[in-house]
């Protein structure tokens, strides 16, 4: 059973995801918050697998409850995804910065949503398209300072390769078709990776591979 935190300062939102998400035999909502101080409270008490939270809400915004969970380790395992009414927002990069494992946008098909949702269960990160364009973009106009030097280092070439495709989007099947090696083994140089380079997602690897310098928005 997937477990659901659905935050969100619109009632009439917050009702219509949860009614679809009662309609799934594997997918049960154990809590609602309408901002990100009860979203935070009600993450700790109910310790959720996947927390939905809206970006702009009163009292602490969606980011800040967003980097509270994230910096919890009693809540390691929950992933976190944003709701955002737009996919270009304003707010992605710093969202990804905090620990967001990736977003939805509101208007997404009902279908796309359920997959969505069990796709973060899963641990997987959410990066659209529309989503990939606007961290390429910030990095094109706004290049930030190269880091994690010594980090880096400690990757092997392999874990660099992977890291560098999980930039690009691919997924695990399609990394191990690319560096001809099994998907099993991807999955392990990419957990490999995440572990060195303190990761806490595929998201923030994406992030990452960016400011380090190891993809560049030309390469991507």
């Amino acid at each position: 059973m997937i477990r659901i935190l659905l935050v969100d300062d619109q009632p009439l939102i917050r009702s219509g995801f949860r009614a679809l998400l009662d309609l799934e035999d594997d997918i049960e909502v154990v809590a609602e918050a309408a901002d990100g101080q009860e979203a935070l409270a009600l993450a700790r008490a109910r310790v959720p697998d996947v927390a939905l939270i809206d970006i702009q809400m009163p009292r602490m915004d969606g980011i800040e409850a967003t980097r509270r969970i994230a910096a919890d380790p009693a809540l390691a395992d929950v992933h976190v995804v944003m709701l955002t009414n737009y996919g270009m927002d304003e707010y992605v990069f710093d969202a990804l910065r905090a620990g967001a494992a990736g977003f939805l946008v509101k208007d997404i098909l009902p279908e796309d949503f359920l997959h969505a949702v069990r796709v973060a269960a899963r641990g997987d990160a959410l990066l659209a398209p529309t989503i990939t364009r606007k961290l390429i973009d910030r990095y094109v106009t706004q290049p930030p300072p190269t880091r994690l030097g010594n980090e880096l280092v400690q990757l092997t070439g392999r874990e660099r390769e992977a890291v560098a495709l999980v930039a690009h989007g691919l997924s695990n099947d399609e990394i191990a078709d690319r560096l001809v090696i099994s998907p099993a083994t991807a999955k392990t140089h990419i957990n490999r990776a995440m572990a060195k380079l303190r990761a806490r997602d595929r998201a923030q690897l994406v992030v990452l591979a960016y400011e380090s310098g190891l993809v560049t928005p030309r390469s991507t």
